[in-house]
Formats: structure tokens, sequence, C-alpha cells
């Protein structure tokens, strides 16, 4: 792979410009393209809502509209959320009744508060929409949420269509380039075949018809549409903390403040505070960036499934174990986020508070990450619901601890596991991913214990299911949900860095991203390792930190080819302060002087000497 690289295929992976920079790519342990074209592989593909709604759930009869769809011929959207519901799902009160007399389904909101909201597309440019709605048949037998294709409005002349209330719900704090809107419906008819029919069906003549027997291997088939937005989610915050990233560690190593003597200043990157501030979420980026890629693939095989009929069993549990990663890994993945840039802004000074450099921009694109595709703390709930229910199976009926995709096979040795100790004693012993897998396993387990104890409980106590589990969710069902999909994070970057097809010139920087995001994780859960009894007197507490501060130290001189492997272009990372060339002081002189427009009036400025690199530099770019 390095002869390939060395080869000179510049146009792949073009060299960056010469500038302040090159003193820390100097000093990189590793190639950064090699290290390039091994994350990269042969690329991921992405998923659009509207385009996979209408694949994962739809049959042969639909494949007219993904036609339609790649030849940009109509527009679409997803439309499940409504203004009075969001993350309560089975709230949903839009209506699909079925006319067996006509074979159509009559689309209709109830009241404003059924109004399809927060619908992105949906506010301007929409021509049709994937319609979840409560489908019931005559006889008053409704049969749950399913999806409809809605034409909304004309191609051609994009107003609404008869019966169709559609609009944007305004501005709002971030991504106003996306058209969020609302749509109400009056008694619009669709045909019988605008049902996207791959879990369940109507006859012509009424009757409702499904693969699925029994009614949870249904909804477990049904969680990709939902998970597919998750895991896409995932995809879009890790990229919002790639760039601020990328912004933050270029400033950090050319902005150079303070030194050993008067005379000498360093680099901010050489001193340990900035290291610990920025370089865990640097580890964070490579972490959760393969483990999203890994969860997408994984999501195409349930797709798979369903393409190819697939109604076993498995099929039905891989939907339930996708959908509990996809409503954790949401959660983490965009406040790991929130809280990173928020650490890049501070960390780049009165500078990243400059809209030009762009960190406030992207801690406003990410903030809705949070809330949309369902509230962060609601689909924690989901999370531990599922692991609650695989306890309550094994301590009922035996069962073992079993999953497609093996994420919870380790609960197995349930038992052993919770006698363990914490038994590291140096630091040197501390710097592998393997250390904080042995905690995390034990963690988990130790709070599904605490969970399920804190919830049988609240039940004796008198609490129905619902309440007991309310009263369950604050202090151990979402740390429970976190520490779960934290694991199975540093889980699948563990392996995936110690795999034999990991060049040996990747493995020592590979092994130290790994080791510092798992510890790093690991120790914001200290309090519990203490509580629960798997960490004993002050020198445990005191290993974990000097090892986090010991990787960063590590890592320091490996920062900036690192985010050369993850940071975009220059016009589209668009950031003054977070340019490839390391110019930091010229380029954001120059943006602020063009921003400014004050070369139009002074005309003096363009004659001192030290002025002439930046006028150069913004000639060029204008």
């Amino acid at each position: 792979m390095a002869s390939t690289v060395e080869g000179g295929d510049t146009a792949l992976l073009p060299e960056f410009p010469r500038g302040p920079l090159d003193a820390y790519r100097a000093r990189a342990s590793f190639s950064w393209k090699e290290l390039a074209l091994f994350t990269e592989g042969e690329g991921m593909l992405r998923f659009k809502v509207f385009g996979s709604a209408v694949y994962s759930s739809g049959s042969e009869r639909h494949l007219t509209y993904i036609q339609k769809i790649f030849r940009m011929e109509i527009f679409g959207c997803f439309a499940l959320t409504e203004l009075s519901h969001g993350s309560n799902t089975k709230a949903i009160r839009t209506t699909a009744h079925y006319d067996p007399a006509t074979e159509e389904f009559i689309i209709h909101s109830p009241d404003f508060e059924a109004a399809k909201f927060w619908v992105g597309n949906m506010g301007k440019t929409a021509t049709h929409a994937v319609v979840f709605a409560k489908l019931c048949v005559p006889g008053d037998q409704c049969h749950g949420l399913h999806p409809f294709i809605v034409q909304i409005r004309d191609p051609k002349t994009l107003l609404p269509m008869p019966g169709v209330m559609v609009g944007d719900i305004g501005k709002k704090l971030g991504q106003n380039g996306l058209d969020n809107g609302f749509a109400m419906f009056h008694k619009v008819r669709v045909p019988r075949q605008s049902l996207l029919n791959r879990m369940g069906d109507v006859t012509p003549e009424g009757t409702y018809v499904s693969p699925f027997k029994d009614v949870r291997q249904r909804f477990g088939a049904s969680l990709g549409s939902l998970s597919s937005g998750r895991v896409s989610i995932v995809s879009l915050a890790i990229l919002n903390l790639k760039l601020a990233v990328a912004i933050a560690l270029r400033f950090s190593a050319t902005r150079r403040q303070f030194g050993p003597t008067e005379e000498e200043e360093i680099p901010v990157l050489e001193y340990p505070m900035q290291q610990w501030r920025l370089l865990p979420y640097l580890a964070a980026v490579y972490a959760l960036d393969h483990f999203s890629k890994s969860l997408f693939l994984d999501l195409v095989e349930l797709q798979r499934g369903l393409a190819s009929g697939d109604r076993s069993a498995r099929q039905a549990e891989l939907g339930r174990e996708i959908h509990a990663l996809a409503s954790a890994s949401k959660p983490l993945a965009s406040w790991t986020t929130q809280q990173g840039i928020q650490e890049c802004r501070e960390a780049c000074g009165g500078h990243g508070y400059l809209a030009m450099n762009r960190l406030g921009v992207l801690r406003d694109d990410n903030d809705p990450n949070c809330t949309y595709e369902g509230d962060n703390n609601i689909l924690l709930q989901q999370t531990s619901n599922y692991l609650l229910g695989l306890l309550a199976h094994q301590v009922h009926d035996g069962a073992c601890f079993r999953s497609p995709l093996k994420s919870v096979d380790f609960l197995d040795a349930y038992p052993g596991i919770l006698d363990q100790k914490f038994e590291v004693s140096s630091v040197a012993d501390c710097l592998d991913s393997a250390v904080a897998l042995a905690a995390y396993k034990w963690l988990v387990c130790y709070l599904l214990r605490e969970t399920y104890q804190k919830l049988n409980q609240e039940k004796r106590s008198g609490s129905s299911d619902f309440e007991a589990r309310n009263k369950c969710q604050v202090s151990h069902g979402r740390p429970l949900a976190l520490a779960f999909v934290e694991l199975t994070v540093v889980q699948r970057f563990h392996e995936h860095v110690h795999q034999p097809s990991v060049p040996p010139s990747l493995r020592a920087v590979l092994g130290r991203l790994s080791a510092l995001y798992a510890l790093w994780s690991l120790s914001r859960h200290a309090a519990l390792l203490y509580r629960g009894g798997y960490f004993s007197g002050e020198q445990a507490g005191e290993v974990l930190e000097s090892a986090v501060l010991a990787l960063c130290s590590q890592l320091k001189d490996d920062a900036v080819a690192l985010v050369d492997v993850i940071a975009p272009p220059d016009f589209v990372l668009d950031s003054p302060i977070g340019r490839a060339d390391g110019e930091l002081y010229k380029n954001l002189w120059g943006a602020v002087l063009q921003e400014s427009k004050v070369l139009e009036r002074a005309s003096w400025w363009p004659e001192f000497s030290v002025n002439k690199p930046v006028i150069g530099s913004l000639k060029s770019k204008l």
C-alpha cells in the first residue's frame, strides 16, 4: 500500500502546501497517505431519508419511484414526526383508512396537532412524502403505523396538491439551508399501491395481510427504516467533529504563546493542557467514524435480508439489535460532537469565536442532531429496555445471551465478570485498549444488574411497569445504555486496529488512538467503577488519569498528520485558522481585510512591505 501511495498518485492524495505546519508533519511517525487509504478503503455509500425509506419499506411495485428519484424527477421527504408527537411514535395520529369501493387509502390529519412537522425538504422542495399513518381497514380494525407514498406538490409548479396544506416551519438556530416543513392532509386519496408494503399489505377487498405472523418479528423488521435515519445522524455528527478538530489542532500547532524563555514562544499544542483538551476528541473521531461505517454495513445486511424476503427469527433479532445500537449511538455521537466542538471553540481562544472560522456554525449545525430522529435521552431508554429484556429472558427462561452482531454475547459470562477487579498497577500496563475493554464489560454487567434489581424493587413497591421504568432511567438505565454503546465502539475499534491487515507502520499510532479513546471514555465513569467495587484505592484512578495524559503526549507529534487524513480541502473546511498551509496570521488577517473591505479605503496600506504577501494572497483569491 505504501509503495502505491509513494508511487505518485498526487491526483488522489495531493501534497499539502508548504508552511508552518511542516514541522509537525515531519515529526509524524507514519505516512498520512497510507493511513488515509487504509481508513477509507473503497469508501462508504450513504443512504438519503426519502429514497432509503422507499427502498427499505416498499416492494417491486415501487421501483418506478426509485427510478424517478435517481433521475431527479421527483424530490421526497420522510414524514413521521407530528406537531404534538415525536419520540412516542405509537401516538402518531395521522390516519389512512382503506376504501375497498375505490381501492384507495384516505390520508387524513384529524386536527392541527397531527400536522407532520420538522420534515426535512418538505418546506419548499419536496414533491412526494413517505407519510407514516395508522392503517385502518373496514370494521375499524387498525394495524398500527405504516408508510405511504403521498404526492404533496405538483413537480412542475411546486404548488400543493388538492387537500394538502404544506409550508416551511421558519428560521431555526442552525441548518437553515435545509427547508424543514409541515403538512396537513384533508381526506387525500391515494391508490392502494401507495402503501409501502414490505411489512404488511391490504388486498383489494380490504383484508390486511402480513408476511410476519409474529407481531414482535414484524416490529423488529420494521425498525430498519427508523434505524437508518439514526445511523445517518451518527455519520453527520462525526463529520462535524472532524471539521472542528481539524480547525482546532491546525490552529494549536501554529499558535505560539509563552515559552521557556522570553525570547522563545512555543506552539500551544506543546502544552499538556491543550493536548488533554483536544486529542481525546481526535481519537473519538477515528473510533466513532469506524463504528458508524461498520454499523452502516450492519444496516445494509438488514436491508438485504428484507429485500430477499428473509422472515427468519434471526432477521427480526438483527433488526432489534441494530435498533438498540442506533438508538444509543446517535446520543453518543451527537453529544460527543456537541462537547467536542465547544472544547475546540474555547481552545482556539478569541479567534475561535469569529464566525468566519466556522466553529460557531458547526456547533449550531450539530445541535439538532441531539433532537431529531428521537430525543437523545428517550432513545437511550430504547437501548436499556433491549438489554433488560435480554436479562429477563435469561432469568426466567434460562436463555443464552446471543445476538446476530454478537454485541451482547459477552453477557453469557455475566456472573464471572462481576467478580473481576481492576488489577493494573502501572501506567505502562494501562496503555492498551484491552484494559478499558475489560473494565467496560464489568461496568455494563454491573449497571445491568443494578438496573434490573432497581426495576423489580420499584414494581414490588407498587409502581406500575411504566412508573418503574421512569424511576430507573436517570441513574440506572441511562448510564447502562451509554456504557453499552461505548463498549461496542471500543470493541469494534480495538478489533479493527489489531487485525492482521493493518500495515506495520500504522499499528502503533492506531493502537494509541484506540487506547486513548477507550481510557478517556472510561474515565468519565470513574465514580461508578468505584461505587461498584471494580476500582479501589487512589491508585486505580491515578493510573487511569496518568495513562490518558501519557497517550496524549505520545500522539502530540502525530496530531497534524492525523488531521491531514480526516480534513477536507481548504475550500470545504472554509476556516482561515484551519487552512492546510498553516499560515495562521496571514490567512486570518487577509480574511478580515477581505470581509471588512478596508483596502478600498486605505490606499496607503499596501506600501508596507510586511503586507505584500497578504496582498498577493488576497489578489489570488479575488
